[in-house]
This record gives structure tokens, sequence and C-alpha cells, in this order.
């Protein structure tokens, strides 16, 4: 899809950004704080059904955080974690709203996770907040893994693994919110009425599951990079 890119000069050189992309994230975050604001506005020992779904995204993700690199590292980390579900959750979900009612000059507005920029600006954040935390873990070590063969060996696949696994993470999400949005666009484009709802309820669910792979996903690689095993 084409965006709508805005171009500025930064100290004589000359920067663009997708706009579209720009909008729907903050968008998407405005989003989040309003949701914010009103799940804790009135929390209570008997929660309201808003609260109920809050406390088990986050004891969702709690315990699988503990489980994965004990209570301290846990509650250290679990707010990168969250942060990261419920942003791609929201970003994803506000790609399923009618924006092509909204009619810019160039592109449309979209998911922005439907960018490969703004996935790999996520992917880089993780792996780059992984590595500070396993090199201040484990120092040197976190890279090499000795001079035997099998540490050789590791230390190559280790390395390989740092550029693949933002790649990865950040080609994964996009594609799929991508392929997504372009299907439900011609569908709706050939049937107007009826047909295309249970393409649409499909990537309510595929909102899901990405926001969850890819948030599982940045877990593993922190718990792998931070643990002794």
């Amino acid at each position: 899809m084409e965006h709508w890119i805005y171009t500025f000069n930064v100290l004589g050189h000359a920067v663009s950004v997708n706009m579209d992309t720009l909008i729907t994230m903050w968008f998407s975050m405005f989003l989040l704080i309003v949701l914010a604001f009103i799940t804790t506005r009135k929390t209570s020992i008997f929660p309201s059904k808003l609260q109920i779904i809050a406390e088990g995204i986050i004891n969702y993700f709690d315990n699988i955080a503990k489980g994965s690199m004990g209570e301290d590292q846990a509650k250290k980390h679990l707010p990168l974690i969250l942060t990261l579900f419920m942003f791609i959750l929201t970003a994803n979900l506000v790609g399923q709203l009618p924006w092509h009612l909204v009619h810019l000059k160039t592109g449309e507005l979209a998911s922005p996770n439907n960018d490969i920029n703004m996935t790999a600006a996520m992917a880089i954040v993780v792996s780059l907040y992984y590595i500070y935390y396993g090199v201040k873990k484990k120092g040197f070590h976190f890279f090499f893994h000795g001079f035997s063969v099998d540490g050789i060996i590791i230390t190559l696949v280790d390395t390989l693994e740092l550029f693949v696994r933002p790649f990865s993470l950040a080609l994964r999400l996009f594609a799929n919110i991508f392929a997504g949005e372009v299907l439900v666009f011609t569908v709706l484009g050939i049937f107007a009425y009826f047909i295309p709802l249970p393409f649409m309820l499909f990537e309510l669910f595929v909102a899901l599951i990405q926001a969850l792979v890819f948030t599982l996903l940045s877990t593993t690689y922190l718990s792998m990079a931070i643990n002794e095993e």
C-alpha cells in the first residue's frame, strides 16, 4: 500500500516519515491511555468486567514471565511485556476500523502494524533491550561461549540469531496484518454486504494471535538472555 509521505529537513538532511502510520500509531496510544485511565479510575475488591479483563491479562503474562525468568526478573520486565501486548493488540484492532471513509491525497489510514517500519522499530527495541540485560547479567559471555568446538558453534549460532530474531519478529507481524487488511479490502470490493463479515471476524482473531505471538517470543528471547542456564 502507498503511504502518505511527508519530508522535512533536519540539519540539512531530508527526513521522510509515513504520516498515515504516525496518525494511527498515536491514535492507538491515545486509546490505550484512555482505556488505562478508565480501568484504573475505580478499582475495587468487587471488580467491574473491565477490571476483570485487565487483571486477567496482567496475571496471564505475570505467570508466564515468572515461569520463564523467576519472580524478581518478572517484576522488572513485566511493564515492557504488557506494553508490547496491549499496544500491538490495540494497533491491530485499529486497523479494523472503517478508515477507508477518510480520504487522503496519497496513501490511506490503516493499522500502524501494516507498515514494516513500525514492526521493525518494535523488534529492534526488543532486541536492544534483551541484549542490554543479557550483557549486564553475563558480561562478555553473553556473546562468546568459549574456545571449544561446541562453544564456537554456539557462538556462531547465537550471533546469527541476533540478526534473525528482530527480522523474523518484524516480518511476521507486518506480513500477517498487511495480508489480512488486503484480504478484507479485496472482499469488500467484490461483495459489499454480509460475505466479508466472516473475514473481518477472522481478522479480529488474527489481531489477538499476532499480538500474543510477538509478545511471547519477546518474553522467550529475554528469558534466554538473562537466565544462567
